[in-house]
């Protein structure tokens, strides 16, 4: 291969800049031109982007999120006047169709542009296997937004989905589709999913957890042809000759290297495709340079974005005459596919490392699995795979990408139990530890800039592109920050955000002190000031965290005109915006107990209103599709009927589920029915750091699943024992079993003051099983302080409670009695019309919202 700094040949004009043109604007394409500019390479060279989609460069590896409410505007990584104000050409949606490497020259369609030096950025196109048929009307690929636009446009006449590919890319896609609410299947040729990632016990696991989302996995298909269906628009016929049919066909079968444009100039491609490149990404003309899924590198082609952004780098270095190199980069990867957890470290296989010991830990209940793979002595870690869990990957990365000595029992770092695993904080981690591996971000260059001065976390990212990647590495870059900074004497900024020096907690106490009530006070009070002395208006971090703190202390309604510009938008309008821009309407329905009169006046609004009616996994009934001038004549009807809000749209109390209890089953022992209605009651309205669910069961049977809430309570011959600080969710967390045997009025007693202590001091936004886990002293710190009122705060907290529950009012009678608040829902200012964009379609008989493609 050619030197790493070959001259470059000078433009006709001796005193002009030489000119560099970018294939390609891709995220790869684009993270080049950041470095350049970084290099301030624009002021050596006259720079030109070549890009064939209409768009700017975006996130392609949230691509799947543009099907849940993300538009083009929000995936985008740049703006056109960032390559306006660093003087770089950017042609969008103009393609490059040749290179003509005697003249200097690319050719697009509309003129010929010469060069001095040339970077090829284009990245890859979807793979569709040769199957007869595979072109007909319905089928399509999961690549890029156009593709999008195409399979959601077509989505609109579908109710069946099949993706072909199981790997990583297919899975994305199989969200996609499910996104679309699409009935989906996944084909593939292997004998299980994402075979390059995981093992044949890991993909039965991963197989068994998607399915069990309604993903229908075929594995081991080989599809012969795909004709018309009989059913359905296609059919899928396999090498059995057993069929599938199906309404649309997306190909996500993997990528080949976009490298047309260098074959038919003559550059070195390798014998399955990619640009040949050396160490320091040029290829085999010293005048042009490849990189990211284009270029092939010592017979590898990186399908993922962190090399891709090492290759920039080095290629930026090159063409400003530095001599870093590109020796490879590590596939480990952490994925969230179908929500479920998929972690792949080093040689998570086993396969290329000599003499490797295995330790596997398989939880079919809890649907876990982990592997390691360490050396022959056990000391180094080869390869690691996670499924259903990706909780101790940092830490598994760090031992991998370090080669940090394991501990004396390998093992215990994938046991459930981690005693005899040391902790691996961030001192452990040497300076070379790499912390972003999207931006190939070390500890050290952490530490070097905190030494230059940077001491908030925004900060570090902005200098550093740390966490700006994919995102994956956002808890450690914080923990290492943190680390770092007290090392150096330096306080950890714990503030709320820039415009407080505070903590929520703090600020809690403040307000609670000194009795202010609106946020214009307590900024004037507490909040840092601008450059002329006039209190700062907040942010979107500060403002609903003050809102949900004053809601705890006064509970005045959040639609008064002191706190009404304090919402997010559900709060706002007291609804769930959902994502064609109508509201959900869900009444409280208190222990799911509600009278056959309540059932008619709910269902006569759903008809009237041509709303989608659903039951709740917490007892109530959701009315969905409703428009936002719609709700205050809803909500009229409801509480005419005797309803009032549920707040489903706010930080507080939800529901409090029960099971039938002793009034009617056979096996109950006590009344859960009342009691979870006398729960719901008594916290309807109040507001919370988080979200609150609660569960009443009447025996040790736990049918209402108190034991996953937030506040549960199980029923006992001799009272009721009550569970704290548990979550379905994301991530589920069984409850704690806090106090045994209480009777009522015990038990109402403690619930209060555990959730007042809560509001009183968890962070903002933080479950109450987060809040536990947090607690210096555990649960037995919490039943201290509770149980044996060890703070001295027992009746502070009861009262606080009590005014709570004293100033409680239903929000949405509040706000139809006052014509001020009604004005606000309106879809238009100026123009009392519906929204004409709103449409909706039918589907088992009752209205969901109808897929648009984003050009209708």
């Amino acid at each position: 291969m050619t030197s790493p700094t070959p001259s470059i040949p000078h433009n006709d004009n001796d005193n002009a800049r030489p000119t560099l043109i970018v294939i390609g604007n891709g995220m790869v394409g684009h993270h080049l031109v950041e470095q350049l500019v970084e290099r301030e390479a624009h002021q050596q060279y006259r720079i030109l982007v070549f890009g064939e989609e209409r768009h700017l460069a975006y996130d392609r590896v949230h691509l799947s999120e543009y099907f849940s409410g993300r538009d083009a505007e929000s995936l985008s990584l740049s703006t056109r006047s960032y390559y306006a104000e660093h003087d770089i050409e950017l042609h969008l949606h103009e393609a490059v169709t040749a290179i003509d490497r005697s003249t200097r020259e690319v050719v697009t369609d509309n003129e010929r542009h010469a060069f001095d030096r040339l970077v090829l950025a284009t990245g890859s196109w979807p793979f569709v296997p040769p199957i007869p048929g595979n072109d007909a009307d319905g089928c399509l690929v999961y690549r890029t937004l156009e593709d999008l636009d195409a399979i959601r446009e077509a989505a609109v006449q579908a109710t069946t989905g099949v993706v072909v590919g199981g790997g990583l890319l297919g899975l994305e896609a199989a969200n996609a589709l499910r996104g679309l609410e699409l009935d989906t299947a996944v084909v593939e040729f292997a004998p299980r999913l994402m075979p390059m990632q995981v093992d044949a016990q890991g993909g039965e696991l991963l197989r068994e957890k998607i399915e069990g989302l309604g993903v229908q996995v075929l594995t081991e298909r080989a599809t012969q042809r795909i004709e018309p269906g009989e059913t359905s628009r296609l059919r899928m016929v396999f090498q059995d000759d057993k069929v599938l049919e199906t309404d649309l066909i997306v190909f996500s079968a993997g990528i080949r290297p976009r490298d047309q444009l260098a074959r038919d100039c003559g550059l070195e491609i390798g014998e399955r495709g990619g640009v040949v490149i050396d160490d320091h990404c040029l290829t085999s003309d010293p005048a042009i340079l490849a990189v990211g899924e284009v270029a092939l590198w010592n017979h590898s082609i990186f399908g993922l974005v962190a090399p891709g952004y090492q290759m920039a780098k080095v290629a930026a270095d090159t063409l400003t005459g530095g001599g870093s190199a590109f020796t490879g980069a590590d596939m480990s990867t952490r994925l969230k596919l179908l929500g479920v957890d998929v972690g792949a470290i080093g040689d998570a296989h086993g396969d290329r490392t000599p003499g490797a010991r295995q330790f596997r830990y398989f939880d079919q209940l809890k649907q876990v699995y982990r592997k390691l793979v360490v050396s022959s002595d056990g000391r180094r870690l080869h390869g690691a795979m996670l499924v259903g869990d990706n909780a101790g990957y940092d830490t598994l990365m760090q031992y991998f990408a370090n080669g940090l000595a394991l501990p004396d029992d390998p093992a215990a770092l994938i046991l459930p139990s981690s005693e005899g695993a040391p902790a691996l904080g961030p001192d452990a981690l040497p300076d070379s530890a790499t912390i972003c591996s999207c931006h190939n971000v070390t500890k050290g260059a952490i530490s070097a800039a905190i030494d230059n001065g940077c001491t908030d976390l925004g900060t570090l990212k902005g200098t550093t592109k740390a966490s700006t990647g994919c995102g994956g590495c956002a808890a450690l870059l914080k923990s290492v920050f943190d680390h770092e900074l007290s090392a150096r004497g330096m306080e950890v900024d714990t503030a709320l955000c820039e415009h407080f020096t505070h903590t929520r907690q703090e600020l809690y106490d403040i307000v609670r002190v000194e009795g202010i009530k609106t946020f214009s006070e307590l900024m004037e009070k507490h909040g840092k000031h601008l450059d002329d002395g006039m209190p700062s208006l907040g942010c979107d971090i500060c403002k609903p965290a003050v809102a949900s703190i004053l809601a705890s202390c006064f509970n005045e309604p959040i639609t008064d005109a002191t706190h009404i510009s304090l919402q997010d938008t559900n709060d706002t309008f007291m609804a769930n915006m959902q994502k064609n821009g109508t509201y959900s309407v869900v009444p409280r329905i208190p222990g799911g107990e509600i009278t056959p009169d309540k059932l008619i006046a709910l269902g006569e609004v759903g008809r009237k209103y041509n709303l989608y009616t659903k039951v709740t996994g917490g007892q109530r009934i959701d009315l969905f599709g409703a428009r936002l001038e719609d709700l205050p004549a809803i909500w009229g009807e409801l509480i005419a009927a005797g309803f009032e809000t549920g707040h489903a749209y706010g930080k507080s109390t939800r529901t409090v589920k029960s099971c039938v209890g002793s009034t009617w089953c056979r096996y109950g022992v006590q009344d859960s029915v009342g009691m979870a209605i006398r729960l719901e009651n008594r916290y309807k309205g109040l507001r919370s750091p988080h979200k609150l669910k609660f569960a009443v069961s009447g025996c040790t049977r736990e049918c209402a699943e108190a034991q996953s809430k937030d506040i549960g309570v199980i029923a006992t011959e001799h009272g009721w024992n009550l569970y704290v600080c548990g979550n379905g969710g994301m991530r589920p967390r069984h409850a704690e079993l806090f106090a045994t045997d209480l009777d009522d009025a015990t038990l109402i007693r403690t619930i209060d003051r555990i959730l007042m202590f809560y509001i009183r001091t968890a962070d903002r936004l933080q479950r109450t099983s987060v809040w536990r886990e947090n607690l210096e002293g555990g649960l037995d710190y919490l039943k201290e302080v509770i149980l044996d009122d060890s703070l001295g705060l027992g009746e502070e907290l009861d009262r606080q409670m009590q005014t709570v529950i004293d100033n409680y009012e239903c929000e949405w009678a509040n706000a139809l009695a006052d014509p001020e608040k009604l004005k606000r829902f309106r879809s238009f200012v100026n123009d009392r019309r519906p929204d004409p964009d709103i449409i909706v379609t039918e589907e088992r008989g009752q209205p969901r919202p109808a897929h648009r493609s984003a050009s209708a």
